[in-house]
C-alpha cells in the first residue's frame, strides 16, 4: 500500500509542476493557487484538533505514522512552491529586461538632432519614439 502512495505523491509533484511551470501568472493560476492555500489551511486546521484521525488516515494509506503523512504533504508543497516561485522570477525577469530596454533606447541621445533647432528637436524626439 506504501508503495501505491509514494506513486500517488510523485505523480502529483510531476502533474503540479508542469501544470504551474506551463502557463503565466493569469488568473487561472492564481485561482488555483488560492485553493491550494485553502485546502491546506483546512486540512492543516483539521489536523490540529484530531490528530489521531490524520494517523488513523496514515495508516489507512500503509504509511505508519501521522507525521510522515504531514512530512510527504510538505514536500509536495514545498515542490509546488518552488515551481511557482522559479515561475514568478522568470516573468518578473523577462518585465525587468524589457522595461531595461526601453529606457535605454527612450535616454540615448539622437546625434542628428544635436545641430536642428529645438523645435526640430522636440520633432526628431517625437518622431524617433513612435511605434514602428
Amino acid at each position: 500500500m506504501q508503495i501505491i502512495v509514494q506513486i500517488f505523491l510523485v505523480v502529483a509533484v510531476i502533474v503540479m509542476s508542469l501544470a504551474l511551470m506551463r502557463g503565466g501568472s493569469n488568473a487561472r493560476h492564481l485561482a488555483i493557487r488560492r485553493i491550494m492555500l485553502v485546502i491546506f489551511a483546512l486540512v492543516a486546521a483539521f489536523s490540529i484538533f484530531f490528530p489521531e484521525l490524520l494517523t488513523f488516515l496514515a495508516r489507512s494509506l500503509g504509511i505508519g505514522r501521522g507525521t510522515d503523512l504531514v512530512l510527504y504533504g510538505l514536500i509536495v508543497s514545498f515542490l509546488v512552491f518552488m515551481a511557482t516561485t522559479y515561475q514568478r522570477f522568470r516573468h518578473m525577469e523577462t518585465t525587468l529586461t524589457r522595461l531595461s530596454r526601453r529606457i535605454a533606447i527612450d535616454e540615448t541621445p539622437l546625434p542628428w538632432a544635436a545641430e536642428a533647432s529645438p523645435a526640430d528637436k522636440n520633432a526628431l524626439l517625437e518622431r524617433a519614439r513612435e511605434p514602428e
